[in-house]
């Protein structure tokens, strides 16, 4: 099997990077290489995305933890400790064996990311992924928080499940710098990241949500999988509060003449929980790739 799938292939002969995303997939391997090992031992923070099994809708999820509770622990093998919180809509499918998810590791601090694909395996402290895909992207969109906090008294507020998003939520992400989107496809998923500034990302009503697709790293993972499953989970993060806004739903990519692409999202469910994450993050310094989005 190679690189990508139909999916992507189709999308990058559409945008004419055939040729580029050869190149960069090179990069794609399935062994977790010592860099990238110390790499994960240093995050606070994985986010993970996945197909709920019971209701099939996808999600995308935050982890939090003392550094060293995300550790690779075998050539392919990557462990996180700690058990899902009841609340996240990703309970069920990080408890249920071979589900296949999506991780990305973000480093604010250095602007590093790295994606690890595979399939979940429960274990007795939390759960481990046997790695299928195993890459780092490029810092761009990436905002710089110079360090971070662990936030000990916070304590999680009450859980909310909408089916359209009210004042609050749609303040949220008029305010949002970065998102984190789940996709998947027939043998997998994937979790990627969405930054700009603020106003990148729109509500443009109760249910609909709407971005540009920024020029990235040609692979086109996350379209891709769009063009075949429009299935996708969008997760924002208010990095000083510790709220999270889980959204899931469909989405489709509109491709301009002017070569430009917008991505529109349909919401099926959001799920709020205020101080979810017990980490507190310094103010950002905005990636200097963002476009200016005052129009």
């Amino acid at each position: 099997m190679g690189v990508y799938h139909a999916g992507s292939l189709a999308v990058q002969e559409r945008v004419g990077v055939r040729e580029r995303a050869e190149h960069v997939g090179r990069s794609l391997g399935q062994g977790i290489k010592p860099v990238a090992a110390a790499f994960l031992e240093l995050q606070p923070l994985l986010v993970v995305g996945a197909a709920d099994p019971a209701t099939g809708r996808a999600w995308a999820s935050p982890l939090a933890g003392s550094p060293g509770f995300v550790r690779a622990t075998g050539p392919r093998q990557m462990s996180v400790l700690g058990e899902p919180h009841p609340a996240d809509p990703l309970h069920t499918a990080l408890t249920t064996p071979d589900t296949p998810v999506g991780t990305i590791a973000v480093d604010p601090r250095t602007r590093r990311r790295m994606r690890l694909n595979g399939r979940l395996r429960p274990t007795a402290r939390g759960f481990a992924v046997t790695a299928e895909q195993v890459f780092s992207n490029c810092p761009k969109h990436i905002q710089r928080r110079e360090s971070y906090e662990w936030a000990a008294e916070r304590r999680p507020g009450a859980v909310r499940r909408l089916r359209q998003l009210d004042a609050e939520q749609r303040a949220f992400i008029a305010s949002a710098d970065t998102f984190f989107l789940a996709t998947v496809h027939g043998t997998g998923a994937d979790v990627s990241h969405r930054g700009g500034n603020p106003g990148f990302v729109r509500a443009t009503s109760p249910v609909d949500l709407t971005w540009r697709d920024y020029p990235g790293n040609a692979m086109f993972l996350t379209l891709g999988n769009l063009s075949t499953d429009p299935r996708a989970g969008l997760l924002l993060l208010d990095w000083t509060t510790g709220d999270t806004l889980h959204l899931s739903g469909e989405a489709r990519t509109e491709f301009g003449d002017d070569g430009e692409r917008t991505v529109r999202f349909t919401l099926t469910e959001a799920v709020h929980r205020p101080a979810a994450l017990p980490l507190r993050w310094t103010a950002p310094e905005y990636s200097p790739a963002n476009p200016d989005i005052a129009r």
